[in-house]
């Protein structure tokens, strides 16, 4: 039996300096990590090395003995020393300072170890304390860490800011059956006997040196596996049992960190940063991914596929790996000094995982693929009342959560692709270089970035990020064209209007194509101001209709000739096709093209379309205006024949992945009596599908569907659908929504009342879609009561709930609603909340955005 003392952690925060030696004026400590604290803390501390133990029971009821010990250098005693640790006051137990036991002072989330108990230079504190559990995400048999952006405080006292970056040694005791998981090696094990009860007790190497919310471990009843990469040998934990996806996807997986890791050495020329790559699959994952040192996690239905996934679903696995991957380099070699600039780590690692997909997936239109996975989701926030710039200013680290959205994931990838085209990509990636080699193991913000890349261009980086990066919206562009007798233009003038009506002006590259009846003539608009005299279109002939944005490059919303709408399905280039459909929505939503007059025209897009990204395009956009846009008597009026022609198409010859998206669309439409036994029939395998694919998941959405739709058969179905689910992390999901999903309002009701608790809230993506089936649009007349109830809960949300949840939230309840009464509900909550805080305010915008346009959408039709 070997043993050993590992509490020796270090953690090394280089002090480059900021812009003033001493934070100015007296320290005021506040809730969470002020920017005035986070400042002095970076000017006061140095040579910091964090040592930790988790004492894990049996049982998730009982609590997590825990220690720290931290070794570091102060080179100012003008103020106490201030630790983060938000928890009760009671989990901390001793505090020692330096070889002596001081007594404990907590205060507004902050341990307070007095300068008397403190010298100059090196210092040792020793705490033991009770584990916080709000972000240990606790499970019977397995326990994750999820720290992002400011939880590892709600775990274990610390120094919880990005620029403090520091090293780590663990030691995990977990039951005897557990694995576990960390940024560093295990060098040495031993048994440990308590109670009768076998436990394991884990040492690990020191870590890599990484910021607070990068720290993890994983523990728990998982199956593991490794291959050798080259570079690093990979440990993969998961507790998928479904034998065929197992087999279908760990290889694939392996594989494509791999090809991520070596595009990214050869981009950045700067080779992989850490000691090790080890993953983690985890059930209910509250992310696609986290990029964790050493350790990242992953949502294990994400990334474990079977031989009916689409090609979409492989590239979305894999577009999901090339990020986290990316962040190895983009986030935790090189951090954001603060988390205003949280966007640089996202918008880098979507970059650049949309680079790596390009030789992984040689078949793939990237350019395509780029458009629908950054657009949509960036115009649904940059359209709301709710927008925000890509940048914005952070006062106290406890509000980082809200800085999270389309606009850090999709809008910055869109912004950095202008500027890639704008100074050209040999200059951009030699800018990222010296980036990477300046800033490795260390933090930079965006200002640091802009005067390495404004070396390496003739272009004015400060000026033009000030718009796209600084400013919030996005441009509404109108055009002004003349032609002579002969029918030849004589004037095309192109012009932008910030949608906000501001005096912004982005800055932009985009084509345009001019239709004619045997070609398509490309041109390209370079727009620098509010005007652009575009001379190459000059005596060209009159085109039947123009297609602006032609490439996907350019962003905002662009004219449309109404009159040729019919056009967009025969448009040959793919891109020129969504990018299409992507403005005749922006434009309905903006009021200039009737949702009638859209919705036909993606009709004939489900008609026609054989490629599947821009056929997502076309069907979510049409699922839309039905459930948003339309009256009930609209809906009634076109549902048999949408259902129709959808069930009519799926019987055709087409790819499994043009029938997958499509099945989508019909399993989500098909509430009729004739819709619901089709689908039941499909459910129930009385009939199958030749080409569709469908794997158990699907099953199970088709059950949710048809009990929502009023199936008479849907309490059977619901509990055939349960019995027949074999991986017991998904039968549990399956049992948790099982309430909402009853045709009984009063189950309902109560699954509703019982995520007041917010122990009821711990697997979010569980709740959003229950919430999602309490409020489908056939329920919501009886739903809507819990409107106000939903939002008034919205605070405890925030407090309790990890970055993306209030969003979720706000999504799946008031954001599911397009009447009248769920307006008024609104408008009422917030005259009634004139505090409420102005972060959530952003959030409740964008998630009724489209609540907020059926108002006036509705109006015109009625």
């Amino acid at each position: 039996m070997k043993i050993f003392y590992p509490f020796i952690a270090f953690f090394m925060a280089i002090t480059i300096g900021f812009s003033q030696s001493k934070t100015k004026g007296k320290l005021v400590l506040e809730d969470g990590v002020s920017e005035q604290l986070a400042q002095f803390r970076k000017h006061q501390i140095s040579d910091l090395k964090y040592e930790l133990l988790f004492e894990i029971p049996n049982k998730k009821s009982e609590d997590i003995v825990s220690k720290v010990n931290l070794d570091l250098s102060l080179s100012d005693l003008s103020e106490p020393l201030y630790l983060d640790f938000k928890e009760k006051t009671q989990n901390i137990k001793t505090i020692e300072a330096n070889g002596k036991n001081i007594a404990i002072v907590h205060e507004k989330g902050h341990i307070v170890i007095p300068v008397e108990n403190l010298i100059l230079g090196k210092n040792k504190i020793k705490i033991s304390f009770i584990a916080g559990n709000l972000s240990l995400n606790r499970n019977d048999d397995f326990l994750y860490t999820l720290l992002v952006p400011d939880r590892a405080s709600t775990l274990f006292p610390c120094f919880d800011q990005p620029d403090l970056k520091a090293t780590y040694r663990l030691t995990l005791q977990v039951p005897v059956e557990w694995t576990v998981l960390t940024a560093a090696r295990i060098f040495g094990v031993y048994e440990i006997v308590i109670d009768n009860v076998v436990y394991m007790r884990y040492g690990f190497d020191e870590s890599d040196k990484m910021s607070t919310y990068l720290f993890s471990f994983v523990a728990g009843k998982f199956k593991t596996t490794k291959q050798e990469l080259g570079f690093s040998e990979m440990n993969f934990l998961y507790r998928e049992n479904d034998q065929g996806k197992i087999q279908n996807s760990n290889d694939t997986i392996f594989k494509l960190h791999k090809q991520s890791v070596d595009f990214l050495r050869g981009y950045t020329n700067y080779n992989f940063p850490f000691q090790k790559l080890d993953i983690a699959a985890i059930p209910a994952f509250q992310y696609g991914g986290m990029e964790h040192v050493g350790a990242i996690q992953y949502r294990e239905s994400t990334l474990f596929l079977d031989n009916s996934a689409t090609d979409t679903e492989k590239l979305n696995r894999a577009k999901l790996i090339a990020h986290e991957t990316s962040h190895m380099w983009f986030g935790d070699l090189v951090t954001m000094k603060w988390f205003d600039d949280v966007w640089m780590k996202e918008v880098f690692a979507n970059f650049m995982a949309d680079k790596i997909m390009n030789p992984i997936f040689p078949k793939v239109n990237h350019n395509l693929q780029f458009f629908t996975a950054h657009y949509p989701s960036a115009y649904a926030e940059d359209r709301s009342l709710g927008t925000h710039p890509i940048r914005q200013h952070l006062a106290n680290l406890k509000d980082a959560g809200s800085l999270y959205g389309a606009m850090i994931y999709n809008k910055a990838p869109i912004m950095m692709r202008q500027l890639e085209a704008s100074m050209g990509k040999d200059a951009f990636q030699k800018g990222i270089q010296k980036y990477i080699e300046k800033y490795a193991n260390d933090n930079a913000d965006w200002n640091n970035l802009v005067e390495i890349l404004d070396a390496e261009t003739p272009l004015d980086m400060k000026k033009w990020s000030e718009v796209w990066v600084n400013k919030s919206g996005r441009a509404i562009f109108s055009d002004k064209i003349e032609y002579d007798a002969q029918n030849k233009i004589k004037k095309f003038e192109i012009a932008q209007q910030a949608e906000d009506k501001s005096n912004n002006v982005w800055p932009q590259i985009f084509q345009i194509g001019l239709v004619y009846a045997n070609e398509v003539k490309v041109l390209t608009a370079n727009i620098t101001d509010k005007n652009l005299v575009l001379k190459e279109a000059i005596g060209l002939e009159k085109p039947l209709t123009i297609i602006y944005n032609y490439n996907g490059f350019g962003y905002g919303v662009f004219p449309l000739d109404g009159n040729n709408l019919n056009d967009i399905g025969s448009l040959k280039d793919e891109v020129a096709r969504a990018s299409a459909y992507s403005n005749l929505y922006e434009n309905t939503l903006i009021g200039n093209i009737a949702p009638e007059k859209a919705y036909e025209c993606f009709l004939k897009g489900i008609q026609s379309e054989e490629n599947e990204l821009v056929l997502r395009i076309v069907s979510n956009n049409l699922n839309t205006i039905y459930w948003r846009f339309f009256t009930e008597k609209q809906q009634n009026k076109v549902q048999k024949q949408l259902v129709g022609i959808l069930y009519e198409r799926l019987q055709a010859n087409l790819s499994s992945n043009i029938k997958k998206t499509l099945f989508g669309l019909f399993s989500s439409v098909a509430y009729s009596d004739s819709g619901k036994a089709s689908l039941y029939k499909v459910w129930n395998r009385e009939i199958s599908i030749s080409g569709l694919k469908l794997n158990e998941d699907d099953y199970t959405n088709m059950a949710m569907n048809l009990a929502i739709f009023k199936h008479q058969k849907a309490d059977e179905i619901l509990e055939k659908t349960r019995n027949s689910i074999s991986n017991p992390d998904k039968k549990k999901r399956f049992e948790f929504l099982l309430p909402s999903l009853s045709k009984d309002e009063s189950v309902r009701n109560a699954f509703i009342e019982s995520l007041k608790d917010d122990a009821n809230r711990e697997k979010e993506s569980w709740v959003s879609t229950g919430l999602a089936n309490v409020n489908h649009p056939l329920r919501q007349e009886s739903a809507q009561k819990y409107i106000r109830f939903s939002l008034d809960l919205v605070d405890e949300i925030q407090r309790t709930g990890d970055i993306f949840f209030p969003k979720d939230w706000l999504d799946n309840t008031v954001g599911k609603y397009s009447s009248k009464y769920a307006f008024d509900e609104v408008q009422r909550f917030l005259k009634e909340n004139p505090n409420f805080s102005p972060i959530l305010k952003r959030k409740l915008f964008q998630a009724t955005d489209l609540l907020y346009k059926a108002q006036n959408i509705k109006k015109e039709t009625e």
